[in-house]
């Protein structure tokens, strides 16, 4: 279960704008948190708590193929990213390094910035306690549950085949 507050963006949110290439080459996770969503939302780094959530239109994380684009939104805080569609490595480097990323059309329409919600990503349903809105969504499949439940592929991938 997830549970945060929102944070709203329209559509192809590029990797990019999720983590400027200037700042590619630090690897310290910490630096590139601090920096993550700048050149779209200055505010962002400074105000993300632990277990928000990301919510945006179609298109997200298009752009490069940047494996520093959801480690910097995990590592900031962010626990889950809910978007119309994701570009497919985006989606893929998401849940590799476990990020949870939910393919929902219609939270963009329906949540607005600071709303609270609920995410249960087993289940397949957002719900929005103040409204008691329910959206639901298709659940993720159990191969891409464990991964995530692990903390992603390396420690999903270390703990099966050190059995």
């Amino acid at each position: 279960m997830i549970e945060g507050r929102v944070w709203k963006y329209g559509d192809h949110v590029n990797t990019d704008l999720i983590i400027p290439g200037r700042y590619l080459d630090d690897y310290d996770l910490r630096s590139l948190a601090a920096h993550v969503m700048e050149d779209l939302d200055p505010s962002f780094s400074k105000k993300v708590r632990h277990g928000d959530v990301v919510v945006a239109g179609r298109n997200f994380g298009c752009g490069s193929s940047r494996e520093q684009a959801p480690v910097a939104l995990k590592h900031a805080g962010v626990s889950a990213v809910v978007a119309g569609s994701f570009a497919r490595i985006f989606y893929r480097n998401a849940i590799n390094v476990g990020l949870p990323v939910i393919v929902c059309p219609e939270a963009a329409s329906r949540l607005v910035d600071g709303d609270i919600v609920v995410i249960d990503v087993e289940e397949g349903v957002l719900v929005r306690p103040s409204s008691h809105t329910r959206i639901e969504f298709k659940p993720l499949p159990g191969f891409l549950l464990e991964i995530l439940s692990d903390g992603g592929l390396v420690p999903h991938m270390k703990k099966r085949c050190l059995k």
